[in-house]
């Protein structure tokens, strides 16, 4: 086989969902999803992914007993991996819009990466998307560790911009406890979105950042709920 098969995608499922089309594709030793034409993320790295949980969890105040972390995006499950290999961690509550995304990881490929921490007891995945869910439930977290786009400059779908304007933002806050912690990633820096947070009233706000092959750092950034 020429060196470039090897390399080239090869879709292994394609839905069309209701806020369009989902791919899971395999690439060499990686599996991709791609939204609407839009690469999301593989399995080929997830040390950012792991990274929006570990910040998130070091953030909370000390001796804050089991508390209870919203993932937003399941993705292809770093995140949920990591926070279910945390003891600390109450409760898991995963907010994914795809049934897409949910059917690989339960009946598909993605198993092998999310299997045990789907198992876990602590777990709970929630068919939903995380910007109605954050406007409409009255439940707290003690933290949202929130993966849903590219970043908030770069989104995946147009209604996911209204996660960080100030309306998404202050929901974000409404469904914290008081020292809650706000974790987004992103696959670039954006100073206006610390600005963003601290406007809507968050504080110790900050940027950690993960080193990439090519092109600009993955980012976390962090915000905490006063009172």
């Amino acid at each position: 086989m020429p060196a470039t098969d090897a390399h080239r995608p090869v879709v292994l499922d394609r839905r069309e969902g209701p806020f369009g089309e989902v791919v899971l594709r395999e690439r060499g030793d990686a599996l991709e999803i791609i939204a609407n034409g839009c690469f999301l993320m593989d399995t080929s790295d997830g040390r950012s992914e792991r990274l929006l949980i570990e910040a998130a969890l070091d953030a909370l105040p000390d001796g804050r007993p089991a508390p209870s972390v919203l993932i937003g995006g399941l993705g292809v499950g770093f995140s949920l991996v990591r926070a279910a290999a945390e003891p600390r961690w109450g409760r898991i509550i995963v907010a994914e819009r795809e049934q897409a995304v949910v059917d690989w990881h339960l009946d598909g490929p993605l198993g092998r990466i999310s299997g045990a921490a789907l198992a876990d007891p602590r777990t709970e995945i929630l068919r939903t998307d995380l910007v109605t869910h954050l406007l409409t439930t009255t439940e707290r977290y003690d933290a949202l560790c929130l993966d849903i786009d590219n970043g908030p400059d770069w989104t995946v779908t147009q209604s996911n911009e209204n996660l960080y304007s100030p309306t998404g933002l202050a929901a974000c806050r409404a469904r914290l406890t008081p020292g809650g912690v706000l974790a987004v990633w992103s696959a670039q820096p954006s100073s206006e979105f610390e600005r963003a947070m601290r406007n809507a009233g968050f504080h110790a706000v900050r940027t950690e950042e993960v080193a990439v092959a090519r092109g600009v750092p993955d980012v976390v950034h962090l915000a905490v709920r006063n009172g």
